[in-house]
């Protein structure tokens, strides 16, 4: 066997592996015929530490300092509803054809009237006599704002105390039973008086022959109150007169139409 021979290459082939290399090199070290573009350059921030804790700081402040702005506005828009809510209700209580200024002026005067009345009285008639000299006073001064005052006083013990509002009104039902019966007894009291003192006139006229009646007066208010009575009942009568007319009248229609009715009905069946 021959042995191994190692051939160098020839110089025709190192020259054909290394021209295109040079080639190459040739071409990157040329310079290019248009400018070529700049190339963007970014940079970033990078804050610090300190930074970092100064705009988390600012942050919690500015949202604390919008809660509480939010959380003020909310509590003056709700007072100012209430305002405007007060503002409606006084002027819905206060009566427009009632004077306010002579008539508050009196009520104002009756009541220090009644403190200085009560300055060295017993503590209770110091405690009662001005509310009920301001209560009186409003309601003969001022009659129908002191109604719609008494009247949403009435309201609001429905809606919030209806057992008081209740008992409120047993009370009131009571109260009213017993002025009437009052009155019914005064009057009572008045027509029996004038009676007896009719009488005793009379027979102290038929024993010394005086006109004490025609002198007084008595004969005629009591014949002008028969004349009055009289002329209401006559009235009333007359009333029940008409309304009986009306209601006989309005049975006989009815009967009329039912007849007719039947008639037409038969004449229908024939």
């Amino acid at each position: 066997m021959p042995p191994f021979r190692f051939r160098l290459p020839s110089k025709r082939l190192v020259a054909v592996a290394t021209a295109p290399a040079l080639l190459v090199h040739e071409r990157k070290d040329k310079y290019p015929i248009y400018p070529k573009p700049d190339e963007e350059i970014l940079l970033q921030e990078v804050p610090s530490e300190l930074e970092q804790h100064i705009g988390s700081a600012r942050r919690a402040v500015t949202a604390s300092y919008l809660d509480v702005q939010s959380r003020v506005q909310g509590v003056v828009s709700r007072w100012i509803g209430v305002e405007q809510k007060v503002e409606k209700r006084v002027k819905s209580l206060i009566a427009p054809e009632e004077p306010l200024t002579p008539g508050l002026l009196y009520v104002g005067v009756a009541t220090l009237t009644g403190s200085v009345i009560a300055r060295n009285r017993i503590i209770f008639t110091r405690l009662l006599l001005p509310p009920t000299l301001f209560i009186l006073s409003l309601n003969h001064f001022l009659p129908k704002t002191s109604h719609n005052i008494s009247s949403y006083l009435g309201q609001l013990e429905d809606t919030y105390f209806p057992t008081l509002a209740e008992k409120h009104a047993i009370a009131n039902a009571h109260t009213a039973m017993t002025w009437e019966r009052a009155k019914e007894a005064t009057a009572n009291g008045r027509e029996t008086l004038g009676h007896g003192v009719e009488k005793i006139l009379g027979r102290v006229q038929e024993s010394t022959g005086l006109k004490l009646k025609e002198a007084l007066g008595i004969g005629e208010k009591a014949s002008i109150a028969i004349k009055e009575k009289a002329q209401e009942v006559a009235e009333v009568v007359e009333t029940k007169a008409v309304e009986a007319e009306k209601a006989v009248e309005a049975k006989v229609e009815e009967v009329k139409v039912a007849a007719e009715k039947k008639v037409e009905e038969i004449k229908r069946l024939v």
